[in-house]
């Protein structure tokens, strides 16, 4: 079932993290401190949503990486109930792919609760402050679609954050697969 993002409000400051990636090296919000703005983005390998993206988002990331951008993709999903989202596979799909940012494993979904991620993909855009200005779809292609994947609207966002500009404030959310939570942390499910 297609889930649409929370929008999390525009001006929040990034929630930290502290996470590994497939080979076990911990990657953290404070490793990225003297980047111009940096990109946090849930994703995994089994939706559709995202493998429709997949290519163009590795071209796009990795421009931006050079542009100085950080960016960083995080796993969420429950990997026992979904395999193919383990961290094996995932260094096995950011090799494939060709991800050239740090692809982390979110186990315990304390990063996704923290950011609201409802979906997959789902990105998060903050400035050099870490303020949140951009939140919302990669464009607005989708799978089945005649739409071809740009990247264009978050790719405008990106644009404006390393020229010291601002971002557009009409911004529509990402849709995609939910997170799929772990049993008792869903957290449309707790008051």
């Amino acid at each position: 079932m297609a889930v649409s993002s929370t929008m999390m409000p525009l001006g929040t400051e990034a929630p930290d993290f502290a996470l590994p990636d497939p080979a076990g090296q911990v990657h953290s919000l404070a490793d990225v401190a003297g980047a111009p703005g940096l990109l946090v983005m849930f994703i995994c390998n089994h939706c559709p949503y995202v493998q429709h993206i997949r290519t163009v988002l590795a071209e796009r990331t990795t421009e931006w990486q050079a542009r100085g951008l950080a960016v960083v993709g995080v796993q969420s999903n429950d990997w026992e109930a979904y395999p193919d989202d383990s961290p094996e596979r995932m260094a096995d799909e950011a090799r494939r792919v060709g991800y050239t940012f740090p692809y982390l494993v979110d186990e315990s979904q304390d990063v996704a609760r923290a950011y609201g991620a409802a979906c997959t993909p789902d990105f998060f855009l903050f400035d050099g402050d870490r303020r949140l200005v951009y939140r919302g779809r990669f464009d607005a292609s989708r799978p089945r679609s005649d739409v071809p994947v740009t990247g264009d609207e978050l790719g405008a966002a990106v644009d404006a954050v390393l020229a010291g500009a601002a971002v557009p404030g009409d911004q529509l959310p990402s849709m995609g697969c939910s997170i799929k939570w772990r049993p008792g942390r869903d957290p449309s499910s707790q008051g």
